[in-house]
């Protein structure tokens, strides 16, 4: 994170190793303010973040910095399967998606944090597999020993298992009071189970979540996506923007 003690050197070689697809800028017509997915014309939010509303007030993730589109088709979202996949876990993409996250809170933790209007995370969290599979979540095996922060386990509660926003569809360990909590995510689809897992988090104790993502998932073949997929393109990892800081003139 921010405060790493690795040799600058190293940090370099990972950025240049590391090729992404750049969220759009916050403010862009056509892009949701909060998950830099498509949203219609004349709306700051998709469909489907304004529906977080229903989470009630005060319950939703403070920022949202998805670190690259996860275009369907392409190397990267493959990799978001691969690294997790229950059989044989892809151990090249779990390295790349490890350098790719690391990489990016060593150079924008700090932009993450002042746009949740918290101080550093004191806690971590990572949003509960769709499936409710057993053990630790493999984004949690894979980068919890570098991120050297207590855990706040989150959990599915029995029945309550959906696609739609739900502030009862986790059960949070306690934060402690005011606690200020990084929630990591894999895949953004729809955003429903990182807000509703924010809501666990506040209910829970929390004062201020913020949601790190590694892939804000976009299909070329919907018609709502196809325009912002049209415009995307590889691009190698950039150390002055992302999401919630855009790039300097």
């Amino acid at each position: 994170m921010s405060g790493s003690t690795t040799a600058a050197a190293t940090w370099f070689t990972l950025r240049r190793r590391t090729t992404i697809y750049p969220p759009e800028p916050a403010g862009r017509p056509g892009v949701c303010a909060v998950c830099r997915g498509p949203a219609r014309a004349g709306y700051a939010r998709c469909y489907q973040c304004a529906r977080h509303d229903l989470l009630g007030p005060g319950l939703l993730a403070d920022a949202v910095a998805p670190i690259s589109y996860a275009v369907k088709g392409t190397a990267f979202a493959a990799a978001l399967w691969r690294y997790k996949a229950r059989r044989s876990p892809d151990p090249a993409a779990r390295a790349w998606l490890l350098a790719l996250l690391l990489t990016f809170l060593h150079d924008h933790g700090r932009c993450v944090w002042r746009r949740a209007g918290m101080p550093a995370p004191g806690r971590l969290a990572v949003v509960p597999s769709g499936c409710g599979r057993p053990g630790p979540h493999p984004l949690l095996e894979m980068a919890g020993p570098y991120l050297r922060l207590p855990m706040t386990g989150l959990v599915i509660r029995p029945g309550e298992q959906g696609r739609d926003p739900n502030p009862d569809r986790f059960i949070s360990e306690r934060t402690g009071p005011r606690a200020s909590v990084l929630l990591l995510d894999d895949s953004w689809v729809s955003g429903a189970s990182a807000q509703s897992a924010a809501a666990a988090l506040k209910r829970a104790g929390a004062r201020h979540v913020a949601v790190v993502t590694l892939g804000r998932h976009l299909d070329p073949a919907d018609e709502r996506s196809a325009p912002l997929a049209a415009r995307l393109a590889p691009r190698g990892y950039d150390p002055d923007s992302c999401a919630v800081h855009p790039a300097r003139p």
